[in-house]
């Protein structure tokens, strides 16, 4: 995934500095490209697909909350009709 989400930063920042690329010589661009590479592996990132799976694992976590706040709710209406 990184090295995907890398590829993709290079090629961007490739076309941005299109008409510069000639300008920076081989060695500074290899370590430029050493250096984005060292920032985007200490990053704790996640595909959209992964944030996607994990948001609607969230969700339903959150509506079977909801129905057994509810469940507990009832319980305790009939517990306490039941005492009086």
């Amino acid at each position: 995934m990184k090295k995907n989400l890398f590829e993709q930063f290079e090629a961007n920042f490739n076309d941005i500095f299109k008409s510069n690329t000639h300008a920076l010589s081989a060695e500074l661009h290899e370590h430029l490209k050493l250096a984005m590479m060292r920032a985007f592996e200490r990053l704790n990132l996640v595909t959209q697909d992964e944030f996607d799976a994990q948001n609607a694992v969230l969700k339903r976590s959150r509506q079977k909350i909801d129905q057994l706040e509810k469940q507990v709710l009832e319980i305790e209406k009939t517990v306490h009709n039941t005492k009086q």
